[in-house]
């Protein structure tokens, strides 16, 4: 259960920031759509809606997407259908159902890092990186990595570049959360990136796999690799055995679409 002691809706990223550090127990609530995956107390909950960060812009070969904008915004947007073959749009159309994508920000998808995110994986396949309002620029996935609580983040951006993009997802059913996902993309200059996600920890890069991938083109073993560079869990959506089983069939998958 959430329980929410005072509620604001500041102006400006500096004054919700400002209130973050300032303020004991304070917490940016996103769209609030995954709140209720936990239990705890908030003092005060920050909401972002008014600062100015729901945006899709493509600013010098970048795609720029603000923290506050609804992933279905982002699914319905000009620019977002015509990058990456429309796959991109693929994977936001293949998060769970219509009226939660229209509640769902992307920052409050990509800033608690959860692990059953299938748009986490997708955007580690592509050359994504996270601006924060303190700590800056960096790539997702030194983000991911980093434990960063008192801070915001402002927007995500794409490279555009020309990089065919796969994802594939195993689930028990369309409205559900991954068992297990995968993620692969090249660009013109066979740069490989290979994500596993949902195992059920956040997501990561298979860099070993990626690196033998440059100079051999072994789908199989490449396969295999990712697979075994990843650490696999249980919870009520699958076994540890089953998603180790599952993921170099996955990764094969998605390696065999983008090098068709």
């Amino acid at each position: 259960m959430i329980e929410i002691k005072d509620y604001c809706r500041p102006k400006s990223v500096e004054e919700a920031y400002d209130k973050l550090v300032n303020v004991e127990g304070a917490e940016v609530i996103g769209s609030g759509a995954f709140m209720r995956l936990s239990s705890r107390k908030i003092n005060l909950a920050i909401d972002l809606q008014d600062t100015g960060l729901n945006y899709v812009k493509l600013e010098d070969g970048e795609i720029k997407i603000g923290s506050a904008t609804p992933l279905g915004s982002v699914e319905k947007n000009e620019i977002i259908k015509e990058v990456f073959d429309g796959k991109l749009i693929e994977v936001f159309k293949a998060i769970w159902s219509v009226q939660l994508r229209n509640i769902a920000t992307i920052g409050g998808t990509i800033f608690p890092k959860l692990g059953f995110s299938d748009l986490i994986t997708a955007l580690l396949a592509l050359n994504t990186d996270v601006v924060l309002f303190n700590s800056g620029r960096m790539p997702l996935e030194v983000f991911l990595e980093e434990k960063i609580r008192k801070d915001i983040l402002t927007e995500i951006i794409i490279k555009k570049e020309n990089r065919k993009l796969s994802f594939q997802y195993m689930r028990n059913s369309f409205y559900d959360f991954s068992i297990l996902n995968v993620a692969a993309s090249v660009d013109e200059n066979e740069d490989f990136r290979i994500a596993i996600g949902a195992r059920p920890g956040i997501a990561k890069l298979t860099k070993k796999a990626m690196e033998y991938m440059k100079n051999n083109k072994d789908i199989d073993k490449v396969s295999e690799m990712a697979a075994d560079e990843v650490e696999y869990g249980s919870n009520i959506k699958g076994s540890k055995e089953y998603r180790k089983m599952i993921a170099p069939v996955m990764v094969r998958r998605a390696l065999e679409e983008v090098l068709k």
